[in-house]
C-alpha cells in the first residue's frame, strides 16, 4: 500500500511542473483551523504560505477563523482554497456540500500511520487519574466541529463508561471551551478538571507525544507535561484530510497537492510546523477514508 501511495505522490509531484506558470487565479487562500492561537498559526504556516506563493506566482493569504466552523464557511462559500481539516470538520464540509472540496493529502506519523487519539486529561494535583474520578466536575471539550476535541470523546465515553455528556448527569458541568489551545491551557490552569485534545500517542509524555496538540501547547512554553496526567484515550482516529477547493483550475491543483506531498522532503522544518510536531511527510489519501467518520458525525447530528 505504502508503495503505491509513494508511487501516486511521485507521479503528481514529477507532472506539477508541466502546466505553465499560472494565471486563472490572483491570489490563494489557506484557512488554519483553530489548534491553537492566531499568532502561532501565523508563525507557523507562514513557510508553507511561501512555499505555495512561489509555486503559483501569486499572493498567499492566511486566515485564522475563530472556529472550525469558519473555515467550514469559507469553503462553503468559496473564498478559500486549501485547508487541513479534521475528520468531523471534513465530515461537516461534506454533509453540506459533497462538491466543496477535494481530500488530496494525510500526515503519517514517525511509524507510517495516519491515525492519533483522543486523549483526556487532567492536572496531576487534582487527585484525578481517570473518568470515574470526574463525577461532579467540570469537563471540558473543545470545538463542535472537532474530531478529538468533541466528536469521538462523546461517543466513546459514554458508551464505554455508562454516562452521559449531559451537565448535571454524571459530570457536574460539561462545557465547550473554544479549541485545543484553550482546553488544555483552562485544565492547567486548573479552570476546568479535565479535558480532551489531540496526540499522535506517539514518543514521550512529558514531550506532549510527537505531534498534536500536547506537543504545540509544550513548543510554545504553555504547560510543563509533567504537571499533567492522561485519563483516557480513544480508539484511533483518522487523520483529517488536507482539503483543495473542487473548482480550481486543474493546473492549480496539482501544483499545490505536489507541493504538499513533498513538503517533507522539501523542508522538514517546515512540515514540523505545518504538522503539529513530527511526522513522516504527508501522503495521498482520498474520500473513502473518511467515510465511517461522516455516517458517525450524520448520525450525531440526526441524534
Amino acid at each position: 500500500m505504502k508503495t503505491i501511495l509513494a508511487a501516486l505522490a511521485a507521479t503528481t509531484a514529477l507532472a506539477a511542473p508541466a502546466f505553465a506558470e499560472n494565471h486563472a487565479i490572483s491570489e490563494f487562500r489557506i484557512g488554519i483551523l483553530g489548534g491553537d492561537n492566531v499568532q502561532s498559526r501565523l508563525n507557523n504556516y507562514q513557510c508553507f504560505a511561501d512555499y505555495i506563493s512561489e509555486e503559483l506566482g501569486v499572493e498567499v493569504k492566511l486566515f485564522t477563523p475563530a472556529d472550525y466552523n469558519g473555515v467550514i464557511q469559507g469553503f462553503l462559500g468559496g473564498t478559500l482554497d486549501l485547508a487541513w481539516f479534521g475528520a468531523s470538520a471534513y465530515a461537516a464540509l461534506y454533509l453540506q456540500d459533497p462538491e466543496a472540496g477535494e481530500p488530496f493529502a494525510v500526515k503519517t506519523n514517525l511509524d507510517g500511520s495516519y491515525s492519533y487519539h483522543s486523549i483526556g486529561f487532567a492536572r496531576k494535583d487534582s487527585g484525578v487519574t481517570k473518568i470515574e474520578d470526574l463525577e461532579g466536575k467540570v469537563f471540558g471539550f473543545g470545538d463542535p466541529n472537532s474530531t478529538s476535541g468533541y466528536l469521538i470523546p462523546s461517543v466513546e465515553i459514554p458508551a464505554q463508561f455508562g454516562v452521559t455528556m449531559e451537565s448535571g448527569d454524571f459530570f457536574g458541568e460539561v462545557k465547550f471551551v473554544g479549541g485545543h489551545e484553550q482546553t488544555i491551557v483552562a485544565v492547567y490552569n486548573g479552570d476546568i478538571d479535565a479535558g480532551v485534545t489531540w496526540a499522535d500517542g506517539l514518543g514521550n509524555w512529558e514531550d506532549g507525544y510527537n505531534s498534536g496538540a500536547l506537543r504545540r501547547a509544550v513548543d510554545n512554553g504553555l504547560v510543563d507535561m509533567n504537571e499533567l496526567v492522561e485519563i483516557w484515550t480513544s480508539k484511533p482516529i483518522p487523520e483529517g484530510p488536507v482539503t483543495i477547493r473542487k473548482d480550481l483550475p486543474a493546473d492549480v491543483k496539482e501544483k499545490v497537492q505536489a507541493l504538499v506531498l513533498g513538503l517533507y522532503a522539501k523542508d522538514q522544518d517546515c512540515a514540523y510546523n505545518v504538522a503539529f510536531g513530527e511526522t513522516a511527510g504527508f501522503e495521498p489519501i482520498s474520500h473513502e477514508a473518511y467515510e465511517t467518520i461522516i455516517a458517525v458525525r450524520k448520525a450525531k447530528v440526526d441524534g
